[in-house]
């Protein structure tokens, strides 16, 4: 791809939500855009993801809405249950989408890749697997750009959307601190059960869990493990630790977390590896971690989105919706602004204090999850919910 200065061209790294989802924003607005995605397979890992409300109305601006919320399942209600089994209320979450849409939808993680990336293809974006960015280098109003093949590219503008440990962000010298913070999150595919119709959070003692239904058959259960190191654990011990984990949690409605675990582990297929994480064949363990890059986020006519600029804890749901705003509010300020660099700096100050706001929630609500604090947590999601409801 070389480009002239007169010709819209643009590169991404990485074809997870925020780069799928700027690739596909910015074809519409009639940019030619190719992205590189390290993965050779094409494959996404993991098992499930939450929708938001801002996640929906986002994807509702690109036309992707609906073609989500098919594959996913729609919700409206967050049910928090104390650590002696009762409830401890519901959070009615705001319908951004319209009154007889949801307000929010679980959905797996390969079935959202698989919606975001037919729609990149269809506007004519050109993806390569097992690819990536080498060298960036600012070239007047170009960057020239080398692959891992040995290519190069001319391009008007790059974007690092790969993910919390970016290596676009390190090529730009941007620095940012991988902050871990004591727990390791836990998930793990089953069936949904009759009476799961929105999120249940379950809090325990000393450590938090839930559920969330991703299709009409199929939930997650999640855990957050408390104070726990960085070691790791042998694939085969994984899921019978997360049962004997989830033992505690069964006094409400007569509710076993656990036997969902050991009904769907042997059904469960395998996710591809990956080294920040352990998997079993129906368990991800994952260590917490956060980042927020403070000060600029791009370099001349280069920059880094979603989790390679703001990475939450997953305690506000809320990491996919910043990631696909970004991709949105990106094609627009692009289409605001005379220069790529205008566009960049225009974009950086309309995002920077929303996304720092949710790291900062989202690190909050982990500390009050550790202390045991329970009762503060729900005040504190509510108002999250409400404060991310706003226009991005």
């Amino acid at each position: 791809m070389d480009s002239s200065c007169s010709e819209r061209t643009a590169l991404i790294v990485g074809a997870g939500v925020a780069g799928l989802t700027a690739a596909t924003a910015l074809a519409r607005a009639g940019w030619r855009v190719e992205v590189v995605e390290i993965s050779a397979s094409g494959s996404t890992s993991g098992w499930g993801l939450c929708l938001t409300g801002p996640s929906l109305r986002a994807l509702d601006a690109l036309g992707l809405a609906d073609a989500c919320l098919a594959e996913g399942y729609g919700m409206n209600a967050i049910t928090q249950v104390d650590v002696r089994g009762k409830s401890a209320g519901q959070i009615q979450l705001p319908r951004l989408i319209g009154a007889h849409r949801p307000a929010m939808a679980g959905i797996a993680r390969p079935a959202l890749h698989r919606v975001l990336l037919t729609e990149a293809v269809r506007r004519g974006v050109v993806v390569h697997h097992g690819l990536t960015v080498t060298a960036l280098d600012q070239e007047a109003e170009l960057v020239r750009v080398r692959l891992s093949d040995g290519t190069e590219r001319r391009t008007s503008l790059v974007v690092g959307a790969d993910g919390i440990r970016s290596a676009t962000r390190g090529l730009l010298g941007l620095r940012a601190s991988l902050d871990r913070h004591g727990q390791m999150v836990w998930r793990a595919r089953v069936r949904r059960p009759s009476w799961a119709t929105g999120i249940h959070q379950f809090a325990g003692e000393p450590h938090t869990a839930g559920l969330i239904p991703i299709s009409e058959s199929q939930a997650y259960v999640f855990l957050a493990e408390n104070g726990v190191d960085r070691g790791t654990l042998p694939a085969s011990e994984l899921a019978p630790r997360m049962t004997q984990l989830l033992a505690s949690f069964g006094g409400w409605r007569g509710v076993q977390l656990s036997a969902l675990l050991s009904e769907s582990a042997s059904a469960s297929a395998s996710p591809e590896p990956s080294a920040s994480s352990e998997r079993s064949a129906s368990v991800v363990r994952r260590p917490v971690q956060t980042t927020f890059l403070h000060g600029a986020w791009h370099r001349g006519s280069a920059l880094v989105i979603g989790d390679a600029a703001h990475a939450s804890a997953p305690q506000t749901a809320g990491g996919a919706a910043l990631a696909i705003e970004d991709g949105l509010v990106l094609a627009q300020e692009l289409g605001r602004h005379r220069s790529v660099d205008a566009a960049l700096k225009a974009f950086v100050s309309r995002r920077a204090e929303r996304c720092r706001t949710l790291v900062e929630t989202s690190v909050a609500l982990v500390g009050l999850e550790r202390a045991q604090r329970h009762d503060e947590t729900y005040p504190l999601v509510d108002a999250c919910h409400r404060r991310m409801a706003e226009p991005a």
